[in-house]
């Protein structure tokens, strides 16, 4: 499972991609700090965004769990997870903020319902409405959660159709069911559906935990695109005795896809397993022609979310600059290349656990802050690009 961190600045960096780019390391720098409008609060661990035409903004709350049933922490210390139907998805017309869907499958902290896991991700084409529930494990582990917890459970790990003006859901594509039954990566049945995006006859889903990208049609079929196989590492100075060679091998995480029109590339950021090295995170490109993702750019740190922008940059938002383990808030900016550069293009915006980012039409960028705090997530407007 992804590993979320509880206190992390954001840095937005700026990727001018050419038509054929290679791999680039981000030009760090010292950006200007960006005033900033908070445009929806109170937010139960708000992650995925998006921006209609129309300007409307809908957004993934992953909720903040429950009474339960409860799960010890995955780590020693940490506090047990406790399941509640408190996530949901909120939609910001007009500056007035509603949470047009409510009742989804959410796992947080016991006591705080911070760190959730839940919906994840929410994309918007006209009418049309899709969101993304994350989760962990596979089918058998969802099936045996329906049992003790109830239906809302159900809808871990799924795709939905979102009716804008009900809020009605319709079950669209089961990834918890494709894992189980393929298990592309061929490593532990687990996965955590995360990253959601639209292409030409279907959809694109990152799967954190299943270290693999798919494709969902419009008929339902789920295939694999393409799988991220685990990369050796140095091992952390705290792990003793030494691991042979000094290295460990560290999953990928894919936690974001984007696409852009006239590019037949799907595109790929990843969070990176432990020990979520410094700079050891890559955005990817994954042909259609099935073979093996290519490294587009890379140096960056634990990445959640990308975007591409109006003036053909792709926009990267890190969880955090200094590592999820540095427990070191300090922000930081870069400005990649890939191609050519825009010293124009640098934000950041001082916040903890920024979880996503969209570009509206008009050039404008969102992010969700506070993504893995119950109750005081916000959405912020960072300006025009």
């Amino acid at each position: 499972m992804r590993k979320r961190t509880l206190l992390a600045f954001a840095a937005i960096a700026a990727i001018a991609a050419a038509p054929s780019a290679q791999a680039h390391s981000p030009k760090g720098g010292q950006p200007s700090a960006a005033p900033w409008k908070v445009v929806a609060s109170g937010l139960d661990n708000p992650r995925g965004l998006a921006i209609a035409k129309n300007g409307d903004i809908w957004v993934a709350e992953a909720g903040r769990g429950g009474a339960g049933p409860c799960q010890p922490g995955e780590e020693a210390g940490s506090p047990a997870t406790c399941f509640g139907a408190t996530g949901a998805y909120t939609l910001v017309h007009n500056g007035t903020q509603k949470r047009v869907v409510t009742g989804l499958p959410s796992f947080g902290d016991e006591t705080t319902g911070d760190n959730a896991i839940g919906a994840s991700d929410i994309i918007v084409n006209g009418n049309h409405v899709e969101g993304l529930i994350g989760g962990g494990g596979g089918a058998d582990e969802r099936a045996a959660l329906v049992t003790a917890a109830g239906p809302a459970a159900g809808l871990f790990d799924m795709m939905l159709k979102i009716d804008p003006w009900s809020g009605k859901l319709t079950p669209f594509a089961d990834f918890a069911s494709y894992e189980t039954a393929n298990n592309p990566d061929k490593g532990e049945i687990d996965s955590d559906s995360y990253g959601l995006a639209e292409v030409h006859g279907g959809f694109i889903v990152a799967d954190a935990a299943g270290n693999d990208v798919l494709g969902v049609n419009f008929k339902k079929h789920i295939s694999t695109l393409g799988v991220f196989p685990d990369t050796l590492v140095d091992a952390p100075p705290f792990i003793q005795p030494p691991p042979p060679g000094g290295k460990i091998p560290m999953q990928a995480v894919p936690t974001t896809v984007a696409v852009r029109p006239h590019d037949p590339n799907i595109y790929v950021g990843q969070l990176t397993g432990f020990p979520f090295p410094v700079g050891g995170a890559s955005v990817w490109a994954v042909k259609p022609d099935g073979s093996p993702p290519v490294m587009f750019a890379t140096g960056f740190t634990n990445i959640v979310d990308i975007a591409w922008g109006k003036k053909g940059y792709l926009y990267v938002l890190e969880i955090t600059a200094n590592g999820l383990l540095s427990g070191d808030p300090t922000g930081r900016a870069h400005q990649g290349v890939a191609g050519r550069q825009d010293p124009n293009d640098r934000r950041q915006h001082g916040s903890r656990d920024p979880d996503g980012v969209a570009i509206a039409h008009d050039g404008t960028v969102y992010v969700t802050n506070y993504g893995t705090s119950a109750g005081k997530g916000t959405v912020v407007n960072l300006g025009k690009v």
